[in-house]
């Protein structure tokens, strides 16, 4: 730590007094709550308390953002503990071990997830200057962390958006501009990732430059603030149900103590709050949920307001609401939460050591088998997490069978991944390993489902029973050899995993042709399957530095690569038939704007970029029908809600045109539904087996239950997969989806890869009653041939925020192979 925490400082030979620290208003030469702040304003603030008190506050640039701007943490507390610092953090961390005699109370407080959410930023600055002036005292003990704003790139899209459009002064009408923000609004990161959302998922540079400092401290409180509609008054703890089950009995009380001392202040200056509604702690990677299941009081505090509030602005019941308030609200229940942690210590301290005591969960082992690319991603993200595992001997365990839903066994070997529940990090293993969360109430917040092993794609087992590990099993890729003969007929790859698209990219981008095989096929006593990818020699004849290329990117992506000295195989088809095609260099378009959404577009574009690393056009909706599409092989059409408007301006008709003449179109979600039913189109919406009739008299108040029975909240299903399908190349007979809502499509009359079968019943997650009926058999992911082009269909999404890994090859499949 002491290497990392960057001291900024002015000698001085007194301690200064309340007085001689300037007010964030002082500093800024603005009122505070009169204008909004941009970053490096904001930061420009803390460096100056950094150096106006250097012996109580110290700041730490953990990172950057996509756009080049600073992460940074203030950790604030008196000057002793401050002197200290490095002892109470090692004295705190040793409690996780069920060692040492912390007696600190460690408290983080992050603001400004959501861009657009933009007020707890301005007060994260009175809260510290009050901590370091007229509240000291609740500092004797306690240490702050304060992140000022986890997603600057967001915030500054907000403050630079709303300084443009406001009036002045300032409009209070709900419908003037200032109060109306654009498609790409500032609530997401670079990327249009929702930060809050990503914390166990670790897929934007913001989250895992922060996670790699909260495992150096995990506090005991951490307090996640927001906004909401800009209608609705105050939230904060107690959360809402459903709780998952691994929260203790602590962690839901002293939420209500913190929430009783907040209501004190709140009651005392006759502002609305509510608690217990809306907000649960049950997705794992929120805020407030991934804390808690790291043994921390983890808690979202959501003031009204948002990207809609601006400066003021007259609300639903015609008050007007204004910066300054929200600002006050978002202040107080910070130094409450601070007030409480200070008052309550000893408590939290004791708390957070049982809490790392020893769990006696039903599985004491997961164990997964599988693909080692998929093997070794996990591993990835188990080590961002500071999540212990190993792999096992030659043997096999019972437990329960992810792949087939029932008890069963697994054979077991040097390269099955194990991961033991009975570690410090054992709760978050079972919250993110289990096959299927315990869920007391259908009224979630968000998915239900996230099993890892369904996500990576790996044949898994849950064990009652301790399964013993060893520190071994995936190669490095550094030991692989990388012998490539330059008078081989072929090379050929393997086709399973994002490793071997990442492979195909760097391929395609610099010029080397690439073919892949529609069949399978024998060669020197090996099989190969659909999808290989064949790189020969006589296709790349005129490129003089082929086989240097082949092996720098062989090497950078662990690829092994076979040698092929004829292109006359034993069985299959010859690597001249027809059936061996050249992998087109594809020119990719991305509709964006209104009508996609724009957390779906990002996904894209982060897949492509950050993922694949293959580069695509960003099209507007807004001039799209004045593009010349002939320009593109592919065109995707993310999900989205106002598709209808835009085909009706004649884009469906130029749309049909080009995909007859050539072109792949891509549709996702609920792009879908604005080709359902058109001539020319084969999807059509899967009419339902049976409606029941609605007879009885339903309770106003039982209406939002009785809505459930149509909806799917993030649950997970077992699909069949047609392998034989170019969409299907790299995956097996099953497929286990992630699906968000109710969506039904029957059967394309050919060309369905992956569909629901006659069982709807889904294998983790939440899926209302009447919605299974609606599923059976329905399409998932499937093609069909239009002219000489092709559509896609992608019902669910593969690349749901970011985290659904065995998802992902099925859209680079779309892109290069689906043809």
């Amino acid at each position: 730590m002491k290497k990392t925490i960057l001291l900024l400082f002015i000698c001085c030979s007194f301690c200064l007094s309340g007085q001689d620290i300037q007010t964030p208003s002082t500093f800024l030469g603005y009122e505070l709550g009169t204008q909004f702040t941009r970053h490096h304003r904001v930061i420009d603030y803390y460096k100056y308390l950094a150096s106006t008190a250097p012996d109580r506050l110290q700041l730490q640039e953990y990172g950057k953002t996509n756009e080049g701007r600073a992460l940074v943490l203030a950790y604030v507390s008196s000057a002793d503990n401050m002197n200290n610092l490095e002892n109470i953090r090692k004295e705190h961390m040793e409690s996780t071990e069920g060692k040492g005699v912390a007696k600190k109370a460690i408290v983080w407080l992050s603001y400004n997830v959501h861009g657009n959410e933009s007020v707890s930023t301005e007060a994260s600055m009175q809260t510290i200057y009050e901590l370091l002036t007229s509240r000291r005292d609740y500092l004797e003990n306690t240490v702050v962390i304060i992140d000022p704003c986890i997603n600057p790139d967001g915030r500054d899209r907000y403050v630079n958006w709303y300084r443009q459009y406001k009036n002045s002064p300032h409009n209070v009408d709900p419908n003037s501009k200032e109060h109306r923000e654009g498609w790409w609004s500032g609530r997401s990161n670079h990327y249009m990732f929702d930060l809050n959302r990503d914390w166990a998922w670790l897929t934007q540079v913001e989250s895992q430059q922060r996670l790699k400092v909260y495992n150096q401290w995990m506090p005991h409180i951490h307090v996640d603030f927001h906004e909401q509609s800009m209608n609705s008054p105050y939230y904060f703890a107690p959360a809402a149900e459903p709780y998952h089950e691994v929260i203790t009995d602590f962690q839901k009380e002293f939420q209500e103590t913190i929430g009783k001392n907040h209501a004190r202040y709140f009651d005392r200056e006759g502002w609305f709050y509510f608690t217990k509604e809306r907000f649960d702690l049950f997705y794992p990677s929120y805020g407030d949920t991934y804390p808690t299941y790291n043994g921390a009081i983890g808690m979202t505090y959501e003031q009204g307001g948002s990207g809609r509030a601006g400066l003021g602005v007259i609300t639903a019941n015609g008050d007007t609401l204004t910066l300054k308030d929200r600002i006050a609200h978002h202040h107080t229940t910070g130094l409450s939460t601070v007030e409480m942690a200070s008052a309550h210590a000893d408590r939290l301290n004791v708390e957070f050591r049982k809490f790392y005591s020893s769990k006696n969960y039903k599985y004491k082992s997961y164990v997964v088998n599988g693909d080692e690319d998929k093997i070794k991603s996990l591993a990835s993200l188990l080590d961002k997490h500071e999540i212990e595992y190993g792999f096992a001997r030659a043997s096999s365990a019972r437990g329960y069978r992810y792949l087939t839903g029932s008890n069963g066994s697994l054979s077991l070997d040097e390269k099955s991944l194990v991961i033991s529940s009975d570690q410090k990090k054992g709760t978050l293993v079972k919250v993110l390993f289990e096959p299927n969360a315990q869920l007391s109430d259908s009224l979630t917040y968000d998915i239900t489902a996230w099993s890892l092993p369904f996500a990576y794609g790996l044949d898994a087992l849950a064990s009652p029973s301790p399964i013993g590990s060893k520190e071994a099993g995936i190669a490095d890729q550094e030991q692989l050899q990388y012998n490539i003969r330059e008078d081989a007929y072929a090379y050929l790859a393997s086709w399973k995993s994002m490793a071997d698209a990442r492979f195909l990219a760097d391929l395609l981008k610099s010029g080397i042709r690439v073919r892949y095989a529609r069949k399978p096929f024998r060669l020197s006593g090996k099989r190969y399957d659909r999808g290989t990818l064949i790189i020969t020699r006589g296709d790349n004849s005129n490129k003089s530095d082929f086989v240097n290329t082949l092996k720098k990117f062989a090497q950078k992506h662990g690829r092994q690569l076979d040698h092929a000295d004829t292109g006359f195989v034993e069985t299959g088809k010859d690597f001249g038939s027809g059936y061996v095609e050249m992998i087109p260099k594809v020119k990719v378009g991305v509709v964006m704007g209104d009508p996609t959404s724009t957390l779906r577009y990002g996904e894209i574009w982060h897949f492509m970029e950050q993922q694949l690393g293959y580069p695509f056009s960003a099209l507007d909706a807004k001039y799209i029908n004045n593009i010349d599409l002939d320009q593109y092989n592919v065109l995707v059409l993310p999900d989205g809600y106002g598709y209808r408007k835009l085909m009706g301006n004649g884009f469906l008709k130029k749309l049909d045109s080009w995909i007859n003449d050539g072109g792949k179109l891509i549709a996702m979600g609920s792009a879908i539904k604005s080709l359902e039913g058109k001539e020319g189109f084969g999807i059509t919406f899967k009419k339902s087996d049976s409606e029941e009739n609605k007879e009885d008299v339903l309770a106003y108040e039982e209406t939002p239950r009785e809505r459930m029975k149509n909806e799917i909240t993030g649950a997970i299903f077992k699909a069949e997969v047609d392998f034989t399908n170019p969409l299907a190349y790299g995956y097996g007979d099953t497929y286990f989806s992630l699906k968000l809502g109710a969506d039904s499509y029957a059967y394309l009359p050919s060309g369905t890869a992956v569909y629901l079968d006659k069982n709807t019943s889904p294998v983790a997650g939440f899926a209302g009653s009447e919605a299974q009926k609606k599923l059976g058999k329905t399409l998932i992911f499937g093609m069909e041939n239009k002219g000489r082009g092709q559509v896609i269909y992608l019902v669910d999404n593969p690349l749901f925020r970011g985290f659904w890994e065995n998802g992902k090859l099925f859209f680079v499949n779309a892109l290069f192979m689906a043809y």
